[in-house]
């Protein structure tokens, strides 16, 4: 097994998107796997490393990465020592690295005898879910997308009456963030960003114009994205497949840090449903 870890690449928006591969180093082309974390999210968090070795192990080329202003630095990739950066972070931005990563891997030289090109899929999971349902409408080089215990709608999470008020006078809100007891905050930037952009952010729209694969996994005790925005999501889109794992949560049970050296049960059968649609 092959990992690099951390590689800068270059966005466009002056901070580096830290990326990490994993793959089985035998000069086959492999289809290609990008997964997105969500909103409070990081590429290391909890078992997400597990799981990319798991598709990596499974023949996949499986990529994973940290948006550009999601709070990491290079030196701390892990958690949110760049607070400033996570304020300046929005919904575009987010596409554009995405758009980014996509671009250096298909035009890489240092993977060419690795990697599948004409094989790529995109995998979201929360907020995510929202970034990779868009970009994979949007961009033709994608041929699957998976929605992991994705979002169906951005505009309901944002601020409205007199917080959207108080916020546009503030220019700033906070939230607070459970596990690391950080006040975070969102520059009405955000916001402003959000508005312009708001047909293309929409997710409704992105996911009912989908032309290739599209599988939605949700856990029946989410407590952070109702399992009633998968329904949604499918819906929207009759041809997708929708899984639901039974006993799990937002995070499929596991948790930050994850010590153990295998997946959870839950997250074992979202591992094992990608593959199987993926075939």
């Amino acid at each position: 097994m092959t990992h690099h870890l951390n590689i800068p690449l270059q966005g466009k928006h002056g901070k580096p998107i830290l990326t990490d591969v994993c793959y089985t180093k035998n000069n086959l082309l492999k289809p290609i796997i990008i997964f997105c974390h969500g909103y409070k999210g990081f590429k290391d968090w909890g078992a997400w490393n597990l799981m990319g070795e798991a598709f990596a192990k499974a023949g996949y080329f499986f990529i994973k990465f940290n948006f550009s202003h999601n709070g990491g630095t290079p030196e701390q990739p892990i958690d949110f020592p760049d607070l400033e950066a996570f304020g300046q972070n929005n919904y575009t931005k987010e596409l554009d690295d995405l758009k980014s990563v996509i671009d250096w891997i298909t035009n890489s030289t240092d993977y060419n005898t690795e990697v599948n090109t004409d094989n790529i899929s995109l995998i979201g999971h929360s907020r995510g879910g929202g970034i990779v349902t868009i970009k994979a409408e949007e961009d033709p080089r994608i041929t699957s997308v998976i929605s992991l215990a994705g979002v169906s709608d951005y505009a309901s999470r944002m601020s409205s009456g007199d917080a959207l008020k108080q916020w546009k006078t503030n220019g700033v809100e906070y939230v607070v963030n459970g596990r690391t007891k950080q006040n975070m905050p969102h520059y009405y930037q955000f916001f402003e960003d959000f508005k312009a952009h708001e047909n293309r952010l929409n997710i409704e729209r992105a996911t009912s114009q989908l032309k290739i694969p599209h599988l939605i996994i949700h856990g029946d005790n989410d407590s952070s994205v109702k399992i009633e925005e998968a329904y949604n999501l499918h819906q929207w889109n009759p041809d997708s497949k929708l899984k639901i794992i039974a006993g799990a949560n937002h995070v499929f049970e596991t948790s930050h840090p994850w010590n153990q050296d295998q997946l959870s049960i839950q997250l074992q059968e979202v591992v094992n449903t990608v593959l199987d649609f993926l075939k």
